[in-house]
């Protein structure tokens, strides 16, 4: 098997796949169906795999067909937005921004972070992948996503070529319904002794956190529920199934969305957010609109937050 893709059989199998029919791809290249038949098939003996398979006078892609052909649908779609920014020829075409979150940030906090990127001057699409860290950074390794939003700094045993910039920090408030509120706010946080108790996953790096807060004080909730999700956990936080804690920072957010009140909060436990991209300096607009926002506006202008002005 070959190991160089050739971009010009890429291209006759993409044109191909799009029209249908080799026939109405001759007439779009400018080239006889014979030659492009056979480009085809040189195409797939190189690569080892069958591309099409023919049903009555259709071509149908295989399933490695349809595999290439995703591939070929984002090359051929880098080429011509490259082609664009090189010619400085503006066309209209929004600006792309792929981002990671963790899946253990708070949705609220992911677009409270995202958010300042929608009013950038120039257009802008955002598209948006939720996962676990590792594949996250398996993506930006090989440039799939512009930043990563997540909880906690990559670390240099991952093995990955990523660079940290730290977004802010924050403490932390503990919520429930108007009548588990009434029995748990006074003397917060003891009062929380035996309290049914909603807690974020162990990945996420507050966990442990909490957990060792409420072993200082010698105070022992009752665990009800652990939560990769922090949406589904404010559901059942909102359900009225226990207490449950979000970033202080989102305090009014939390309390107006799911109809439930503060009742305490401490600056003891500090969630963290980090933006990881594949470059020391960034230069997506998008990424240094969020790095500025979440410097000078939502966690208050810490001079230890390194985001690029």
């Amino acid at each position: 098997m070959a190991t160089n893709i050739n971009y010009k059989h890429l291209r006759y199998f993409w044109i191909v796949a799009k029209e249908g029919s080799i026939a109405r791809a001759s007439d779009k290249l400018c080239l006889t169906p014979q030659t492009i038949s056979g480009q085809i098939k040189v195409f797939e003996e190189s690569i080892g795999v069958a591309l099409f398979k023919r049903t009555g006078k259709r071509l149908i892609l295989t399933e490695a067909g349809r595999v290439t052909m995703n591939y070929a649908e984002e090359i051929f779609s880098l080429g011509s937005e490259l082609k664009e920014v090189l010619s400085s020829r503006p066309t209209g075409r929004p600006l792309r921004f792929t981002i990671g979150v963790t899946d253990v940030i708070p949705k609220l906090i992911a677009y409270r972070l995202i958010e300042p990127a929608l009013h950038l001057p120039d257009p802008l699409k955002v598209i948006c992948h939720e996962n676990k860290l590792d594949n996250l950074l398996a993506d930006i390794a090989v440039h799939k996503l512009d930043m990563i939003i997540t909880d906690s700094p990559v670390r240099p045993n991952m093995n990955v070529k990523a660079f940290n910039h730290r977004l802010g920090e924050c403490g932390v408030t503990f919520f429930a319904t108007p009548q588990l509120a009434e029995s748990y706010r006074d003397n917060f946080p003891h009062s929380l002794e035996q309290a049914p108790l909603l807690l974020p996953s162990s990945e996420s790096a507050v966990h442990s956190t909490i957990v060792q807060w409420f072993d200082e004080l010698q105070v022992h909730p009752h665990i009800v529920g652990e939560f990769d999700d922090s949406a589904l956990m404010k559901a059942f936080g909102q359900a009225g199934v226990g207490v449950f804690s979000a970033p202080t920072v989102i305090q009014h957010e939390v309390t107006r969305q799911y109809k439930v009140e503060a009742i305490g909060s401490t600056t003891a436990i500090r969630e963290q957010f980090y933006a990881v991209s594949a470059e020391r300096k960034l230069k997506h607009p998008a990424v240094v609109a969020i790095c500025h926002s979440a410097r000078f506006e939502i966690f208050g202008g810490s001079d230890d937050t390194d985001c690029a002005d």
